[in-house]
């Protein structure tokens, strides 16, 4: 069973960065595209960013476009979000998982934008 530890959020100022990492665990094999995904408080988990895993073919969602880099490494079974320029809307709790076929939810990593 995958498991999914996601890492690197804390509190930024608006116009900061930060670098969030996804580690997946046990079997992967079925992945074919993974993505990151965030739910501030008071509204439903929506989607980020996804990353094909064969090709690192990357989508976005308008609201991050531009300012968000998804990423992935392949031996590391590693999933990344590189987030700049970092709004106060940007403030979540920030998960990754799979697209279509969900594994488990992992605890997420909070970002926090604030000044």
């Amino acid at each position: 069973q995958v498991q999914l530890v996601e890492s690197g959020g804390g509190l930024v100022q608006p116009g900061g960065s930060l670098r969030l990492s996804c580690v997946a665990s046990g079997n992967i094999f079925s992945f074919k595209t993974m993505a990151w995904y965030r739910q501030a408080p008071g509204k439903q988990r929506e989607l980020v960013a996804t990353i094909t895993w064969g090709e690192s073919i990357t989508k976005y969602e308008d609201s991050v476009k531009g300012r968000f880099t998804i990423s992935k490494d392949n031996v590391k079974n590693t999933l990344y979000l590189q987030m700049d320029s970092l709004k106060p809307e940007d403030t979540a709790v920030y998960y990754c998982n799979g697209v279509s076929t969900f594994y488990k939810w992992g605890q997420g990593t909070q970002v926090t934008v604030s000044s």
